[in-house]
């Protein structure tokens, strides 16, 4: 059997087995929420320090090189070689990719900030609604 005979017997077979899949969630169990996730007040206040702290810490580690780089990058191109602006060219990449990773981290750490004060005034506006209803009478 030649190739092509072979292909065209393998291409035949696959196509006669193709079906249709669709990709989904298992079903929630009976009498179960069917809620999977669940975010408590000190986990987002871990996330958000730790996104803090990788904010502040890439300011200062992500340009550590960039005065060398620089120098290195006109010293090679005072020589004749191209390499001296391709390495100019990714440590300008490189700053702004470090720019972009910045203020992700801020946008994440501030994000889950305002998310922890607002549901704790949140909270406290509740108890307060309740405290002065009637319902809080009920309650008692």
């Amino acid at each position: 059997m030649s190739f092509d005979e072979e292909w065209s017997a393998a291409r035949a077979a696959a196509g006669s087995n193709a079906a249709m899949r669709l990709n989904q969630a298992p079903a929630p169990a009976p009498g179960g929420s069917g809620a999977d996730l669940a975010l408590h007040q000190d986990q987002i206040g871990a996330i958000g320090s730790e996104a803090y702290e990788l904010h502040t810490r890439l300011q200062t580690d992500g340009k550590h090189a960039a005065t060398a780089t620089t120098e290195a990058a006109g010293a090679l191109t005072r020589e004749g070689f191209a390499s001296g602006a391709a390495l100019l060219k990714a440590n300008t990449v490189w700053e702004g990719q470090v720019k972009t990773l910045v203020a992700a981290c801020a946008t994440i750490s501030n994000g889950l900030n305002y998310s922890l004060s607002s549901h704790a005034k949140d909270e406290q506006q509740l108890h307060a609604d309740f405290t002065a209803s009637a319902i809080d009478t009920y309650l008692k």
